[in-house]
């Protein structure tokens, strides 16, 4: 696998008042790796089927006082399928053309995600979780391709690949779960731009916290089949165990619904919001609230190269 390759390697000082004061590198904040585009025969129909939702991060949960000890990814999941509930999207809009499933292997497994297109620069930028793109500490995801729009097996704006993948600095060194968002830079689909064909929503930084906001994505896992978009909505919350910077949302999705974007000042009837978040993790002890990292400076600096990309 291509090795990653950090966007700037010099750090860079500025002068203050009590002398020179060390500024972080962007390699720091950002890291970076070229993706080889999936050929396009990789992803069949009996593929995308038999792809397996990647599961929500394991995270300890507390019951009483008690510390649970997170499993495997494999038992995260099992975990995740008790949750019952879950509204189907029929309202049609933006939001169904811009949200899609991403489907990916990791190491040499086939996996799916979501994820959602937002406005860039480069007019190519999906935005979804760390680990739907780098196994934290560990590899880089291959075959790396969002279907915009997916209902049912129909791609009806076509699959795009990855060319440029991005995640923030603390996901890749050491898996830090505030800051699981990853964002990658498609290639153009018979040379045009993500954007152009399906548009993209807006994405913001450092807003109020508590806000309301509606989370969507394609859960995977019982009783979901990952086949139509589903969301959740309702107000936003602090980790009640200290144990993040994230924000929390109720929400039964599943594994699958990774990566999905949450939109703050959602309007239903344009199906258009500002992306604030994506879908990450749940508490072992609490399967009826997905969190998701807030988008600080961090996720700023993150977008702010990618979309040069």
């Amino acid at each position: 696998m291509t090795p990653s390759i950090p966007l700037l390697t010099a750090a860079l000082a500025l002068l203050g008042p009590s002398g020179p004061a060390r500024v972080p590198d962007v390699a720091e904040h950002v890291a970076e790796h070229t993706a080889a585009v999936a050929p396009a025969r990789y992803w069949t129909a009996e593929r995308m089927a038999a792809a397996r939702p990647l599961g929500l991060l394991p995270v300890l949960g507390r019951v009483a006082g008690a510390v649970l000890p997170a499993g495997s990814r494999q038992e995260h999941q099992r975990a995740a399928a008790v949750a019952t509930s879950g509204a189907r999207w029929s309202a049609g809009g933006a939001v169904a053309r811009t949200t899609g499933r991403v489907f990916l292997t990791m190491d040499g497994v086939d996996f799916v995600c979501s994820a959602g297109s937002i406005r860039g620069a480069n007019k190519d930028l999906v935005v979804t979780a760390g680990h739907c793109v780098k196994d934290g500490t560990g590899s880089w995801a291959e075959n790396w391709t969002f279907v915009p729009g997916y209902d049912a097996g129909r791609k009806p704006y076509g699959s795009f690949a990855a060319r440029r993948m991005f995640v923030a600095g603390p996901w890749s060194r050491s898996g830090d779960d505030s800051y699981d968002v990853g964002m990658v830079a498609v290639a153009r689909q018979n040379g045009k731009h993500l954007a152009d064909v399906i548009g993209a929503q807006e994405i913001g930084f450092n807003t109020p916290r508590g806000r309301p906001a509606h989370g969507f994505g394609f859960p995977a896992d019982p009783p979901y089949d990952g086949e139509k978009l589903m969301y959740c909505a309702g107000d936003t919350k602090p980790d009640p165990h200290d144990q993040t910077y994230d924000q929390g949302l109720r929400c039964d999705l599943t594994a699958g619904a990774s990566g999905g974007p949450w939109l703050s000042g959602f309007d239903q009837a344009t199906g258009r919001g500002t992306v604030t978040s994506v879908s990450s993790f749940k508490y072992s002890n609490d399967h009826g609230t997905m969190y998701g990292p807030y988008f600080g400076s961090a996720a700023k600096t993150l977008y702010q190269t990618a979309e040069r990309a």
